[in-house]
């Protein structure tokens, strides 16, 4: 009887999922946008719940109360749009935004104004004290911009009706859930940017649950109104994606376009030193030969035309595009972090 009554309530499910679909294809008078079925009512939701249930146990009635109080954005649709093409990036433009002198000096003020948590983090996990301060500076102005968007309707959008990297979205919002569930706290409260980063540092769901810690003791782990939280967090996240104690992070060196696609590019420091510069790479770095670096370069228009700026990283180097897989985010935070620490001292 049991499996009878499961097969009749899958069936039910599935109806009821078709019959959903249906005003997708309704279209306003005026042409412009599709009416969008509520996102209990569409199949792709419900087989996200069926295997949420099966794979974390969760309650269906409690998964789909929030799911049913979450709403569709098109702002967030509409900034994860690139920007501008790839080949139109101009690092110089970008780097200005990030190393402007206020945002130096306001860095310099975090890391004095948290320095008890600071060295606490570099005694515990490796990381300099001008390194956390230019992530969570680049991230969100030291917590000025942590983003307003309810976390729940950014992944929900980007899960289910922005089509690029849907899979990651829904890992993401699975991953929420999982924090509510473990935090018993409600998903609907939390805010964010609108890719669904949390706080200080802007940690996604699932690196809140695997990195982020209690770092001021008080039984809780908060990214938004927490610095210290912050701290440890980011400090925690390098050191569990391959931060180096003591070892520099980045270095202007002479190389071609051509050398950097032979060398692999990516964002693993997977090419000794010495088989670097056997390929042509040239530069000051004070690094021993069989030490793993990676070549980039950095594109930047002159004139109206593009050149580029070629640098070696280490294994920290790494680090940071762990947190942010672009050459110019984990320039920015590199050469930001040693701004900070000049202003600091």
């Amino acid at each position: 009887m049991q499996v009878g009554k499961n097969r009749m309530n899958k069936v039910s499910r599935t109806r009821r999922a078709m019959l959903a679909m249906l005003p997708l294809l309704l279209i306003a008078r005026d042409g412009s946008a599709e009416t969008r079925a509520p996102y209990l009512q569409r199949a792709e939701v419900q087989q996200f719940i069926d295997e949420l249930l099966a794979q974390h146990g969760f309650e269906r009635q409690r998964i789909e109360r929030w799911l049913a109080s979450a709403r569709y954005s098109p702002a967030v649709e509409r900034y994860m749009q690139p920007p501008i093409a790839f080949g139109q990036r101009n690092w110089l433009e970008y780097r200005a935004r990030y190393l402007d002198e206020a945002r130096v000096q306001a860095g310099a003020a975090f890391v004095r104004n948290h320095q008890p948590a600071m060295q606490r983090a570099q005694q515990q996990f490796g990381v300099p004290p001008e390194i956390i301060a230019a992530i969570i500076g680049v991230e969100t102005y030291y917590g000025r911009i942590t983003g307003n968007f309810r976390t729940l309707d950014a992944l929900v959008t980007l899960s289910f009706d922005y089509l690029r990297r849907a899979e990651y979205y829904r890992q993401q919002l699975a991953e929420l859930f999982l924090l509510a569930r473990e935090q018993n706290s409600d998903p609907l409260a939390m805010k964010g940017s609108f890719a669904g980063a949390v706080g200080l540092p802007q940690f996604m769901p699932g690196s809140i649950r695997r990195y982020a810690v209690d770092f001021d003791g008080d039984g809780r782990v908060d990214l938004s109104t927490s610095a210290i939280d912050a701290i440890g967090s980011v400090a925690a996240y390098l050191a569990a994606h391959g931060w180096q104690r003591d070892v520099p992070i980045v270095f202007d060196v002479i190389a071609d376009e051509a050398t950097v696609d032979a060398l692999g590019r990516g964002i693993d420091a997977t090419v000794r030193w010495s088989d670097a510069q056997a390929a042509g790479v040239e530069g000051d770095v004070a690094l021993p030969l069989d030490a793993n670096v990676l070549v980039i370069d950095l594109p930047y228009l002159k004139d109206g035309a593009v050149e580029r700026l070629y640098r070696v990283g280490t294994a920290n180097f790494s680090a940071l595009l762990r947190y942010n897989r672009s050459y110019f985010y984990a320039s920015a935070v590199a050469e930001l972090a040693q701004a900070i620490a000049t202003q600091a001292r």
